[in-house]
């Protein structure tokens, strides 16, 4: 049995499953058909490229969740008033 190559945009994908929806390891592993260990090198390689983009997804959640408070809060006060 041979060695998959896998492309670097692959790599990249099954990291960003890891880091930003925060799926298990060994869930993306089972679904890709990938080991742990190759899943964790990748991540080590690749994590600081899709970290960037990791920290702005966080951020627009955040600040989706304080649109949403926000938004309720001025609901309820147009009720009341």
């Amino acid at each position: 049995m041979g060695t998959a190559t896998f492309s670097d945009d692959f790599k990249r994908d099954a990291v960003a499953q890891i880091t930003e929806r925060g799926c298990p390891v060994s869930e993306v592993s089972e679904r890709l058909g990938v080991s742990k260990h190759s899943l964790y090198a990748w991540k080590r390689k690749f994590a600081k490229t899709v970290s960037g983009e990791t920290g702005k997804d966080a951020e627009i959640r955040l600040l989706k969740r304080e649109l949403a408070r926000v938004s309720d809060e001025r609901d309820i006060l147009n009720r009341g008033g």
